[in-house]
């Protein structure tokens, strides 16, 4: 059994909002938190987010609209997996941070 109290979901309507996805879980239990991502260039939604609760019984419960309809769309909806803290961060190919030179600059 989990431990989790937070929900993914998933394939939401571009118009989904917080409120209705708070309207959708609210008969599981009480909310913590009903968060749709959004984009921080459009500020477009990016089509999924996360529903906190209070107790990991509310959140079991709500799994079960996974593959229910919101919006017009199937949305998925599965126990939120554990957030790594200060994840790996991609390299792409170029001096670390700490390594680059200063070239003659550092001379004067």
């Amino acid at each position: 059994m989990s431990t989790m109290k937070k929900v993914y979901v998933g394939n939401l309507n571009y118009q989904t909002t917080e409120a209705g996805l708070t309207q959708l879980f609210a008969e599981c239990g009480p909310i913590v938190s009903a968060t749709v991502i959004m984009d921080k260039f459009s500020g477009r939604s990016k089509g999924f987010g996360f529903v906190e609760f209070e107790t990991v019984e509310a959140a079991n419960s709500a799994l079960k609209f996974d593959q229910s309809t919101l919006d017009g769309r199937q949305i998925r909806v599965n126990l939120a997996k554990e957030q790594t803290q200060g994840g790996e961060r991609r390299s792409f190919g170029g001096p670390k941070r700490d390594d680059r030179g200063h070239g003659d600059r550092d001379r004067y």
